[in-house]
């Protein structure tokens, strides 16, 4: 499929500066009247491509095609994007969670970098976004078919992202209560609601903004995360004991551990399958190397460090509760600055979840702007969380608890849009993913793509009974003494049973008609990368 449009200028209506000038009019003012059209409609260009994607301002793109006069900005823009959202408390409770699991420092460290090596697998899908000009959710309607998309697509990309989003509003209305608290100040009843509804707002008033606000405001918010982290490892590394050793594991339950500290270390990168919607307004040519390289690095490098953080306070301090806990190895006056920490990488977190989701609903068929879609599933999930944490609490742990399992539906995903990018050596049409009429090229039949349809569920399947969660243990698990095969088998299973149908089904085992490369994208990685990166954004 051709992954660019080019149109050719109408003689008739272009300005045309060599054209011989009509009788009694001057040659020179010809020229010059077809000078200033031409600046006039460049003009209009720019001005058209500020309005649509420009920071302090509602973006008005959403989950349609970008065109290329309106793509700008560096791949390495991408890696702040990634970072702000990823300098988060939860990788120093997961680094904790591992040593709790009773592993010795040096394996709960290898578990940390080998369970975040599926950042690479989302650093791959950004390289969808600028070769389509569209977000992930659009992107799938080529391995599930329009209908289909709408289910294994938009469907758990609204679901899930309601839930994390609940999640993350909860526990930063909880920690900036205990920061409310830490201070002196007394609130009276009541105000707790008041407190919540600031949380949900900041955590959304980013994302209904949009693209250009979120690359603009990603930078700040990492720097401001990283030094609170960069203290806090000073500490932690000041009380660590080095010469802790956990008791000794029989050989089946430690294989066991191991496996489950890998399902959950993977589990954090694998609800990452937006890559595109971030990637999607660069340049059609610019390096892909450079877009997957930095996506991952702005995910791997915080996940690493912050996790090693994790692990090493496991050594001095209970990691069952690191939020009070932590106070045995921090002086006073960072306990308020942690709890800060905690509210905003809550909120950051939150940015992303919420700008994606929104992009997710509008993948519904509903017609409405990406703001809107925002505000709507943004005020569900406000709602929600203020349920779950003043009328019904004993559900919140229960809902954090399920999102364990989030990994069983969004390994598979991640893995057969990895599959579909290399199987179609990416080679995506963005306007054709957003024709979603019957009969379109990403229609196929009855508006479902079988192939990944019968991955997701299989691989879906085997997954959940392979996964140990805090609420569910799969019969597979329960049989392997606890060992979490979900992170591995179901990704892999996914891609595999993808590749082989895809190739053996129509349209495509036909190998006349799979994409093919275009003159569009024959321009070396290389020289795309010295071109981009060097240009202004």
């Amino acid at each position: 499929m051709s992954n660019t449009t080019t149109a050719t200028p109408d003689a008739a209506t272009t300005p045309q500066p060599n054209a011989t000038a009509p009788a009694g009019v001057p040659a020179d003012a010809t020229a010059a009247a077809a000078n200033a059209a031409a600046a006039n409609a460049a003009a209009a260009t720019a001005a058209a491509t500020a309005a649509a994607d420009r920071a302090g301002h509602v973006e008005t793109h959403g989950a349609d095609f970008i065109p290329e006069t309106e793509r700008h900005g560096k791949p390495r823009e991408l890696f702040w994007v990634w970072m702000s959202a990823n300098v988060i408390y939860l990788y120093f409770v997961v680094g904790g969670v591992l040593m709790l699991l009773g592993l010795p420092v040096w394996e709960a460290l290898l578990i940390t970098v080998l369970g975040n090596l599926w950042w690479a697998a989302v650093g791959l899908l950004a390289v969808s976004g600028p070769v389509s000009g569209t977000p992930s959710v659009a992107i799938m309607r080529a391995m599930f078919g329009v209908r289909g998309s709408r289910v294994f697509g938009a469907g758990l990309g609204v679901a899930i992202g309601i839930f994390y989003e609940i999640i993350n509003i909860a526990f930063a209305t909880l920690a900036a209560l205990a920061l409310i608290a830490q201070i002196g100040i007394v609130l009276p009843a009541g105000a707790e609601w008041g407190v919540l509804v600031v949380v949900a707002a900041l955590s959304f008033v980013i994302g209904i903004y949009g693209h250009a606000t979120i690359l603009k405001l990603a930078p700040y918010f990492s720097a401001a995360l990283a030094v609170v982290f960069v203290v806090l490892a000073v500490f932690v590394f000041g009380a660590a004991d080095f010469s802790y050793a956990p008791a000794p594991l029989e050989p089946g339950e430690h294989w066991a551990m191991l496996l489950l500290g890998f399902a959950i270390v993977a589990s954090s990168p694998l609800s990452w399958g937006t890559g595109a919607d971030y990637a999607r307004y660069l340049p059609t040519d610019v390096s892909k190397r450079k877009v997957a390289m930095w996506t991952a690095l702005g995910g791997f490098i915080p996940a690493i460090v912050i996790g090693t953080l994790g692990v090493v306070a496991g050594t001095a301090i209970d990691m069952t509760d690191p939020q009070l806990t932590i106070a045995e190895i921090v002086p006073a006056w960072f306990t308020p600055v942690f709890l800060a920490m905690i509210v905003l990488s809550s909120i950051t977190n939150n940015v992303l979840v919420a700008y994606s989701t929104g992009l997710y609903a509008q993948g519904l068929g509903f017609r409405m702007p990406r703001a809107i879609t925002v505000v709507v599933t943004g005020a569900a999930a406000t709602a929600a969380a203020a349920w779950l944490l003043f009328v019904a609490p004993s559900f919140l742990d229960a809902l954090n608890s399920s999102l364990e399992l989030a990994v069983t539906v969004l390994g598979p995903l991640v893995a057969v849009y990895a599959v579909d990018i290399l199987l179609r050596r990416n080679r995506y049409d963005g306007r054709a993913l957003t024709d979603e009429r019957r009969g379109s090229p990403f229609w196929y039949r009855g508006g479902v793509f079988w192939p990944g349809v019968i991955a997701m569920v299989g691989a879906t399947t085997v997954a959940v009974l392979m996964a140990n969660t805090t609420l569910y243990v799969g019969p597979i698990s329960e049989a392997l003494g606890g060992a979490d095969l979900s992170a591995i088998v179901g990704p892999l299973l996914a891609g595999g049973l993808y590749a082989v149908l895809w190739l053996t089904t129509r349209p495509y085992r036909d190998p006349a008609a799979r994409p093919a490369a275009s003159p569009a994208n024959i321009e070396s990685d290389a020289a795309a990368s010295d071109r981009t990166e060097g240009a202004p954004a």
